[in-house]
């Protein structure tokens, strides 16, 4: 390994600007895992599939957030588009908490058709949205779609799930809130309903 010693000025243009304490590393590019290897690591661990997909979420502390959180309640990898979405930045692993270098993340070309490859492999597809037809609740209710393998799709900050992944998903599950707060945010939203698969999973 070799040590580089420069002037704040330097560490500062160096690292863009970033909060970086002192201290930085140049590290390779992010190598992705493949959209099969996430189920494959399920098997085994001989334990029913739990995949978190992620459509067109953008911001990459939303997604390291949400790393953070599949890999704290046992999910098997991260799943997220090419385009049009974060990517394994600094910014995500940062928030990740060290959570990416322990689970994988997976890219894919086309979300939808990834996801009917998981239907099509025994696993249940849900995605999250404040008007869903089934709340969590439902959801991890002893004998419920959570028991199984699954999926767990989140949407966007903006527009939250798109129209096509809406429609491949096999139920769309709210989250149920009190007040007149309308929605959480993805990272938010995938920690609760992780959180609740898991508790729903060991009992």
């Amino acid at each position: 390994m070799k040590l580089l010693e420069v002037t704040r000025n330097e560490m500062d243009r160096m690292t863009g600007g970033a909060v970086h304490q002192g201290l930085a590393a140049r590290l390779p590019a992010y190598e992705y895992a493949h959209a099969d290897d996430l189920m494959d690591r399920a098997g085994e661990a001989k334990e029913p599939a739990l995949i978190v997909a992620l459509d067109s979420v953008t911001d990459p502390r939303n997604l390291g957030a949400v790393v953070r959180s599949a890999a704290g309640f046992g999910a098997h990898g991260v799943l997220i588009p090419e385009r049009r979405a974060a990517g394994m930045t600094a910014s995500a692993w940062k928030t990740s908490a060290g959570a990416a270098a322990r689970l994988p993340i997976a890219q894919t070309v086309n979300l939808t058709r990834q996801l009917k490859a998981y239907q099509e492999a025994g696993s249940m597809v849900v995605g999250l949205a404040a008007d869903g037809d089934l709340s969590l609740p439902e959801l991890v209710a002893p004998g419920g779609l959570a028991e199984g393998p699954l999926v767990v799709v989140v949407g966007s900050e903006g527009t939250g799930l798109g129209r096509l992944v809406a429609e491949t998903c096999d139920q769309i599950v709210s989250i149920p809130m009190a007040g007149q707060l309308e929605s959480l945010n993805a990272g938010v939203a995938a920690s609760v309903a992780l959180y609740a698969i898991s508790q729903a999973r060991l009992a």
